[in-house]
């Protein structure tokens, strides 16, 4: 292939994805024509008629993560202001300050605003040039379901390797080690991290769903805002800093949860997997976790 070809090509790209952000909604062009729309479909298409289209999915996508994240956190927050649930702190010995909470916040709020907003504003031009369906009728929940849970394979296969890649060297040092800062995580230090590492750990959310519709069946936009839910409703778990005996974990046995992640904050080492527990078994990177496990559940039975 040519230059002049590429250049060509890069440049209809770039003319599709202008023309794709400057779209305005219609919801006659949305319905298959004789299609009556569920309740649901009107008044999703309704949030987008006779306006830009990207503007108001970056819009809904942003409120639906702050929403989910935080409002994920806030269960947690109150456990941290009743005695009676210590006891199912992993870190009991560990506190936070005020100073690291509202230094967490802040980071948090600029990150999300600057760097994650931008990118969910360009993300439905990118997703309808990628071949998302965006139209009526939705998929039903069973495929729906089917859909997040193959995402959630991807994104962690992707985050073991990207992960371990980030505890290596320079990238430790100048990358990863701002989200080590806390050494016993607490919800929504999830997202505490370097813009970098944001960027790059973010692609694994993404490529799930481009992959699933590229290799395998087309993706419905409104399944991507349930998978981003479901993930961002995980990594808060994951970082919460408790270990219920209610917590997944403990009837998903595969499930890697809250002890799982803690324990690679606690000792900087493995467990890298950000949802399920079998990649780090089968690259042997849990083995010091599974020693101090059945150390700390013996001694929380004894008691």
């Amino acid at each position: 292939m040519s230059k002049a070809t590429i250049t060509a090509s890069a440049a209809a790209l770039l003319d599709q994805f202008v023309s794709e952000l400057r779209t305005t909604g219609d919801i006659q062009r949305s319905m298959l024509q004789g299609y009556t729309p569920t309740l649901a479909e009107r008044s999703w298409f309704s949030l987008f008629e006779g306006r830009n289209e990207a503007l108001i999915f970056g819009i809904v996508s942003f409120a639906l993560h702050q929403g989910v994240y935080y409002g994920r956190y806030l269960p947690y927050l109150i456990c941290d202001y009743i005695p009676a649930m210590h006891k199912y702190k992993l870190q009991p010995d560990r506190q936070i300050s005020n100073a690291q909470w509202w230094k967490c916040v802040n980071s948090l709020l600029v990150s999300q605003i600057f760097v994650q907003l931008p990118m969910m504003m360009f993300f439905l031009p990118a997703a309808k040039m990628a071949g998302f369906d965006c139209g009526a009728p939705f998929p039903s929940w069973v495929r729906v379901a089917f859909q997040v849970c193959v995402f959630f394979v991807i994104e962690d296969f992707y985050h073991y390797w990207a992960h371990r890649m980030f505890h290596y060297g320079f990238l430790y040092k100048r990358i990863h080690k701002v989200h080590h800062e806390h050494t016993a995580p607490f919800g929504i230090a999830a997202e505490y991290a370097h813009p970098i590492e944001t960027a790059v750990l973010g692609q694994g959310t993404i490529a799930g769903p481009l992959l699933f519709n590229y290799f395998i069946e087309q993706v419905h936009i409104t399944t991507m805002l349930v998978w981003i839910a479901a993930r961002l409703w995980q990594t808060v778990e994951a970082h919460c800093g408790y270990d219920f005996p209610w917590s997944a974990s403990h009837w998903l046995p595969f499930w890697a949860g809250a002890s799982h992640h803690d324990y690679h904050h606690m000792a900087f080492v493995d467990n890298f997997a950000s949802t399920f527990r079998w990649w780090d078994s089968i690259f042997g990177t849990d083995r010091r976790y599974q020693d101090y496990e059945a150390r700390r559940t013996a001694k929380a039975k004894a008691e």
